[in-house]
C-alpha cells in the first residue's frame, strides 16, 4: 500500500483478517515507487509511521521489500520476490473493495490472484459482502489534507503516527 499516511482503518484491517481468517502473520508492505506514478512522501518515513502504526498488533512485520526491487513498485514483483524468498509459504493478498474497480489496471492482475490469492476487505462507500463487515471510510488523501488545513486528525492516525508527522 501507499500508507500516505497509514491509518486507523489500515490497523483494523489487519486486526480484522488476523482474527477472522487462518493467517499467521501479515506482511505490511509500503510501496517505493507507486505504480500509477501516485507522489509519496519519503519511504523512509512511511516505513517509520507503519511501524508505529501496527506496533500495536503482534504477527505483523513491516517489510521494506518494495524498496529493494525495481521500481515502480509492481504488486506482482513484490509477490514474485516473497514467494521466492519463502517458497513454502502460502501467500494472501489484503485489498480493500474500494481497489476491485482498479484491478484491470494492474500489471498482470491474473498472475497476482494466481500467486496470492486476494482477501477481499469491505470498505464503507464501496460494493462489498454484506455478510461481513466494511471497515470504516477513512482516506490517507482527506487525512493529507486536513493536515495541509491545520484541521484536527483525532481518531484518524494512531497517536504515535500524529506525534511522528508532528
Amino acid at each position: 500500500g501507499s500508507f500516505d499516511p497509514p491509518h486507523v482503518a489500515h490497523t483494523l484491517v489487519v486486526a480484522y483478517v488476523l482474527g477472522a481468517h487462518p493467517i499467521d502473520r501479515v506482511l505490511v508492505t509500503p510501496a517505493a515507487a507507486h505504480a500509477f506514478g501516485k507522489r509519496l512522501r519519503a519511504f523512509e518515513d512511511r516505513m517509520r509511521m507503519c511501524e508505529l502504526a501496527f506496533a500495536v498488533l503482534r504477527s505483523v512485520e513491516v517489510s521494506p521489500i518494495e524498496h529493494e526491487l525495481p521500481a515502480p513498485s509492481l504488486t506482482l514483483r513484490t509477490l514474485q520476490a516473497l514467494h521466492a524468498r519463502h517458497p513454502d509459504v502460502r501467500l494472501r493478498l489484503v485489498l480493500g473493495t474500494d481497489l476491485a474497480a482498479e484491478t484491470h489496471a494492474w500489471h498482470d492482475f491474473a498472475k497476482v490472484e494466481a500467486l496470492a490469492p486476494p482477501l477481499w476487505v469491505g470498505r464503507q462507500g464501496y460494493t462489498h459482502d454484506p455478510s461481513r463487515p466494511a471497515m470504516p471510510e477513512i482516506s490517507s488523501t482527506e487525512i493529507r489534507r486536513r493536515l495541509v488545513a491545520g484541521e484536527p486528525t483525532d481518531g484518524l492516525l494512531a497517536p504515535a503516527v500524529a506525534r511522528y508527522i508532528a
